[in-house]
């Protein structure tokens, strides 16, 4: 082995598809220093992965990334709903939803909306971003081996064009390795959950004429039905080329090589029901729809992101953005700790956050498969039975009632039944449009480096106490107050009540987190401040 000088970095990114890559931009944002290695020579060129929904979107917005991934999804900006039909020509269909937003409800909840971009596409969008930022990501170097200790971890790693191998040395290692996870297996970390649930192979192909029969049909998927050859039709350009989820079998002793040119191409003629059309097959690969949870995220100084962590059905997009978004509440928490502002335990409440958001949401996930008769899934008699949370509410509704937060309700649901962003501790805080300095914004978009403190005309005492609080505790801790007043910091649009939408009073205040959860709130004024803030800090940081 011709071994280089150690390299030494805050932290090692295990994995360079949308989670690894999404932890880079996050961390570069947040001015930590870190190295990516992902054993593939590129990026994704397989379309998959597409639904990125509206919480995902906030946090791109929030990260400087949102419009460059607009533009590179803009060819599917049109598509809308899930389509379910015998075949394409027949008249026989029916819209399992139509519209992702059907009549703008979303507005009042986020400044964002969700956006269809394939992976192929959103991948090098963030590669741009991570490496503008400062990201060192390192394609075609493959991770051979860890060993930690109380100070850190130390990786072997391989670059897979020379042979060469290289040590990094590391404070805390992200293992976002997929669902194969090599990592989780060295760290000998268990699943729970019921396992695979049906399998496909991800079919792309090149057929002009299938624009004719899809007519004016922008969906976001098809599934067709024919009992004969089922499957699941997706758009990549609307025009020439399309993926086709075919069902795979290996249970019954299917195998990858049966699935030949000539079999797919007769596939997909018969599932659309054009039967003459002319098909280029142009690559093909297998997939497993499962629902599993990592029995922990974390083992010492390496934590687990995206689907090493946790597997789900496709059905809802609800796997990789939620892999995404345990990277963006693993990173301003090492960067928290790394920063000195916050103690090493805050890294504990990771696990304790996101692991009962995986756990609702992939159960979740199931059942819409279940609800949708999603092509290939056999489910359980009475599977996707019952009241259901909707899809938004799963994905942007979810709360934290038990980690870096302080005044929750632990025995509520993780997922609750319907829609309730209205300040309450441990929820995503409520959005609403502001005019600072003659530019309007939202309130998501002050969260991202720091704690902050939101007041209302009547909080100066709360903002007092945050001032002389960042100081006694070295943390960046702005205040803003929100008010008509010219000296006030942020104006409300008209007609909208900052203490209402946040739940609280006009003497009230509410400490948002980096990732727009809400730490804490008051709903009136305390009668010391300063003692109260301090018990609030020492909590949600974890300094006793």
């Amino acid at each position: 082995m011709n071994a280089a000088a150690e390299e030494r970095v805050p932290v090692l990114v295990v994995g360079g598809s949308l989670v690894g890559l999404s932890a880079s931009l996050f961390l570069g944002r947040l001015g930590v220093r870190h190295i990516l290695v992902e054993k593939h020579s590129d990026t994704s060129r397989h379309p998959r992965g597409r639904g990125n929904n509206v919480r995902t979107m906030e946090l791109y917005r929030v990260a400087g990334a949102e419009q460059r991934i607009r533009e590179a999804a803009s060819v599917l900006a049109d598509n809308h709903g899930i389509l379910q039909a015998p075949s394409l020509t027949g008249e026989e269909q029916e819209w399992l939803f139509k519209e992702i937003d059907p009549g703008g409800g979303l507005a009042k909840f986020s400044p964002a909306g969700w956006c269809l971009c394939s992976q192929n596409d959103l991948e090098p969008v963030l590669v741009r971003c991570a490496r503008e930022l400062g990201g060192d990501l390192r394609f075609s170097a493959e991770l051979l081996s860890f060993d930690q200790d109380r100070e850190g971890v130390t990786a072997v790693v391989k670059n897979r064009e020379t042979g060469e191998h290289s040590t990094v040395r590391a404070d805390y290692v992200i293992a976002a390795d997929g669902p194969r996870s090599p990592s989780r297996e060295r760290l000998g970390i268990g699943q729970t959950g019921p396992g695979d649930l049906f399998h496909n192979v991800s079919i792309t192909f090149r057929a002009p004429e299938l624009a004719a029969a899809v007519g004016d049909r922008r969906f976001i998927a098809c599934y067709l039905t024919n009992p004969e050859a089922d499957g699941c039709l997706l758009p990549v350009d609307n025009e020439a080329d399309w993926v086709f989820h075919a069902p795979w079998h290996p249970d019954q002793g299917e195998t990858l090589e049966d699935f030949t040119d000539e079999r797919c191409i007769d596939h997909i003629r018969r599932a659309t029901g054009v039967l003459d059309m002319e098909v280029q097959i142009t690559g093909k690969a297998p997939w497993h729809a499962a629902e599993r949870v990592a029995e922990r995220y974390t083992a010492g100084r390496v934590f687990l992101a995206g689907d090493s962590a946790h597997e789900m059905s496709p059905t809802g997009a609800f796997g990789s953005n939620t892999g995404i978004q345990d990277a963006h509440n693993l990173a301003w928490k090492l960067a928290a700790v790394l920063d000195g502002w916050a103690g090493p335990g805050l890294l504990d409440t990771y696990e304790t956050e996101r692991r009962p958001v995986a756990s609702a949401t992939s159960a979740r996930a199931s059942a819409r498969s279940a609800e949708h008769s999603h092509p290939g899934y056999a489910a359980a008699p009475g599977a996707g039975g019952g009241r259901q949370s909707g899809v938004l509410t799963v994905a942007l509704g979810y709360s934290y009632p038990r980690g870096a937060v302080l005044g929750t309700a632990p025995e509520l649901p993780v997922v609750p039944a319907r829609m309730q962003l209205t300040g309450a501790p441990g929820t995503r805080a409520p959005h609403m449009w502001l005019q600072r300095a003659g530019v309007r914004q939202s309130t998501l978009d002050l969260y991202e480096k720091t704690l902050v403190l939101l007041t209302g005309p009547e909080g100066a005492a709360w903002r007092a106490a945050a001032a002389n609080a960042a100081e006694r505790w070295s943390v960046p801790l702005p205040s803003y107050s929100i008010g008509t007043r010219p000296e006030d910091d942020l104006a409300p649009e008209k007609g909208a009540d900052w203490a209402e939408v946040h739940g609280t009073t006009p003497q009230g205040a509410v400490l948002v987190r980096p990732d727009g959860f809400v730490a804490w709130r008051a709903e009136g004024m305390a009668a010391d401040p300063e003692a109260e803030l301090d018990r609030v800090l020492a909590a949600v940081l974890c300094r006793g």
